[in-house]
């Protein structure tokens, strides 16, 4: 089965129907799509069993929580508010791993509920010792080597700061000594958006790490699948990179007599074209013969940021509400823009480079006309500059597998926005 669908989630019908009961811009959330992306997780090729687990900061919203909730995911942690945030939607503390790079004050108390705790740093690996002395830990460790779509969304290297360097591994066997901790979980994470080949070569070393500490039953490869989102780029297979990571778990059991658990904790991968942005041509504008011609829409970095700082490619289909089907139309290049009052708001930027513009050809713009950018369920409505310009939150709406459309998070009122000044 092919779980990679990149044709838009509506069409201009549906997507008109949306503007008229929802409002733009709006973020909507394929469900069918969100099952398919899951039911290939849950297939990862795996010798000693697997935990696949939702990288809840790709797309933390409630109902989706509550969808992987219902499919068999548990769910990876980056804070202790969205350790909170997940128990609030109703997930079980025991399916929720913690791996942070700011440890909650109430790390105590989150531990008490029986969530699970990967230490990111010596000092972490400290303070639960001093929490919980005599107690198991899981370690996330900087590999030494990672991949990503740029630097920034590389989380292994020396440029890195996630995890403790796979240098230090005497100091944390000393930590764990004098607080008669037991390891039983080795962590990495090598980057988001990584070239398929780069993840497997670092996945296979992290047997190294294993080895290394004779308590360890489980092995967490993070995650940081590539997921295509516009056409010409390439979706990691998970049966093609899993079935060597399977072979390296059996060779290791043949070496050592140990067989180790699998877990896994995709994001982008269940969620990235399981989402949509759907907003509104609201001005045209060109900058003479020899500058450009512009879209602006009701939307930008307000909904989507990835463009302004990755240079990260998303499709766009403009779906036109008032041309005639017997008209003749004709295309022009555009470049689109964002409607915030800031020069890096580009929804098409040079591929990778931010600070380049694009251009992409359209037929008949028209100001009213509806736009879907696609490729937006993961990291869109998660990381946003939230309220420049005093925009507030975009709603969102779960498409749901019968076809109805349920909104999952209302649009935020303005008087919110400053409700907390004093």
């Amino acid at each position: 089965m092919n779980h990679f669908n990149l044709n838009p989630l509506v069409d201009s019908e549906k997507a008109q129907s949306l503007a008229e009961t929802f409002g733009t811009p709006i973020y909507l959330y394929d469900e069918a799509r969100m099952r398919s992306m899951a039911e290939a997780v849950l297939a990862f090729p795996n010798a000693y069993g697997l935990t696949a687990r939702f990288a809840m900061k790709s797309s933390p919203n409630k109902s989706i929580l509550q969808l992987f909730d219902s499919l068999g995911l548990h769910i990876d942690a980056s804070s202790g508010h969205e350790v909170k945030r997940a128990i609030h939607a109703g997930i079980d503390p025991s399916k929720i791993s913690l791996s942070a790079q700011e440890i909650p004050e109430d790390l105590e108390a989150l531990l008490d509920l029986g969530i699970q705790f990967n230490a990111c740093s010596l000092k972490q690996l400290e303070t639960f010792g001093k929490i919980k002395k005599g107690g198991k830990v899981g370690v996330r460790f900087n590999p030494g080597s990672g991949s990503g779509g740029n630097n920034r969304t590389n989380v292994g290297g020396v440029s890195s700061s996630f995890g403790i360097w796979h240098g230090l591994v005497a100091e944390v066997k000393a930590l764990c000594a004098k607080y008669d901790l037991e390891v039983v979980r080795i962590h990495t994470h090598i980057g988001s958006g990584s070239d398929p080949d780069v993840w497997l070569k670092v996945a296979l070393m992290n047997f190294q790490l294993v080895e290394q500490f004779e308590s360890v039953t489980i092995l967490n490869l993070g995650g940081g699948y590539k997921v295509g989102r516009m056409a010409n780029e390439v979706s990691t297979d998970l049966q093609v990179i899993g079935k060597p990571v399977r072979e390296a778990f059996e060779a290791f059991a043949e070496k050592t007599g140990r067989k180790i658990h699998c877990e896994i904790e995709p994001g982008t991968f269940l969620m990235a074209n399981a989402g949509g942005l759907l907003a509104e041509v609201h001005d045209l504008v060109n900058t003479g013969e020899d500058g450009y011609h512009f879209i602006k829409l009701n939307t930008g970095m307000t909904e989507l940021l990835r463009p302004s700082i990755y240079g990260a490619q998303h499709p766009i289909d403009i779906f036109n509400q008032k041309t005639s089907e017997n008209s003749e139309k004709g295309s022009q290049d555009y470049v689109v823009v964002g409607h915030c009052c800031e020069s890096g708001d580009i929804l098409t930027p040079a591929p990778g480079d931010p600070e380049l513009l694009a251009t992409r050809s359209f037929s008949d713009v028209e100001i009213g006309d509806l736009v879907l950018i696609g490729g937006t369920g993961a990291y869109a409505s998660a990381m946003t500059p939230k309220h420049y310009n005093s925009y507030p939150e975009a709603a969102e709406v779960l498409i749901q597998s019968n076809g109805e459309a349920r909104l999952i998070r209302k649009r935020q009122s303005l008087e919110s926005i400053w409700e907390n000044e004093v």
